[in-house]
């Protein structure tokens, strides 16, 4: 059994930031140090501990690499909704997907990636858009994939279920009629809807992404404002392997590539996407 510590000890917080950057390359600013409270109180719970020098204490000397991914995950930002920033969807809507699709018409697939899709809203509205402007699409093989990190928004994404809080953020109500059905203060996305989606948990920092075939569009917004720059650079090059040559990257408003020598960007319908250049 683990003793406990004084309840008068320090909280290292240090030691858990530094533990979410190994496992997650998340940095971590010491004037957000309050966020640990907050978001391991449920893992404490299930520790059964009630002070986080307990768990800094178990951390450090059972090394336990599921209870650190857990530590991680929990301090995972996890903000997303519907449509989110609606000028990316619209702008690959009118413009930027037709020309993608024409370039596929021999092989009639279509491949996008929702690169940390948190609790998935951002995938299905990616589907959503391509069922309801892009019909003809039904005849091709089409998978969008979403990756987190965090196990727990992973399985919410693959549940597909969410409270009229998330639906009344960024969904037309049009949308709401045809692709969801209503239970009480609940809506589950319908089979069409999910049949285009296959969600999996990966860290995007890692050596080894989950992926081996390209995608054509790759969402990665508002991820690397918590990166470091080398750990951006190690994940756009990862990126760029895996986009088509004639492919889209969609990052955050406030992102940019870390390396633009592999990137072309462009600024357009208030908005800004990247295409890979050739390395030099």
């Amino acid at each position: 059994m683990i003793n406990t510590v004084s309840a008068s000890s320090p909280v290292d917080y240090n030691y858990l930031r530094q533990l979410v950057y190994e496992q997650s390359q998340n940095v971590l600013d010491p004037s957000r140090d309050y966020l640990f409270e907050t978001r391991l109180a449920k893992l404490l719970r299930n520790q059964g501990m009630s002070h986080m020098r307990d768990l800094i204490h178990l951390l450090r000397v059972k090394r336990d690499p599921a209870l650190e991914r857990s530590v991680a995950e929990a301090m995972t930002i996890n903000e997303t909704s519907f449509f989110r920033d609606g000028r990316p969807f619209e702008l690959l809507r009118s413009e930027l997907l037709p020309p993608i699709l024409d370039a596929r018409r021999s092989t009639r697939t279509l491949r996008i990636w929702s690169a940390a899709c948190s609790t998935g809203q951002e995938a299905y509205s990616i589907a959503m858009l391509l069922l309801e402007h892009f019909p003809h699409l039904s005849t091709w093989v089409v998978r969008i994939e979403g990756t987190d990190i965090s196990a727990e928004v992973v399985h919410r994404s693959q549940q597909a279920t969410y409270h009229r809080i998330e639906m009344n953020r960024g969904l037309p109500a049009r949308n709401i009629v045809r692709f969801f059905d209503h239970h009480g203060e609940d809506w589950t996305v319908k089979a069409e809807v999910r049949k285009l989606c296959n969600f999996r948990q990966a860290n995007l920092c890692a050596n080894q992404l989950p992926f081996s075939e390209r995608f054509d569009v790759i969402f990665l917004r508002n991820v690397m404002l918590y990166f470091s720059i080398e750990t951006r650079k190690k994940l756009l090059a990862n990126l760029h392997r895996l986009l088509a040559p004639d492919g889209l990257l969609f990052l955050g408003s406030s992102e940019q590539p870390a390396d633009p020598s592999l990137w072309t960007s462009t600024l357009a319908g208030g908005t800004c996407y990247h295409r890979p250049r050739k390395p030099s």
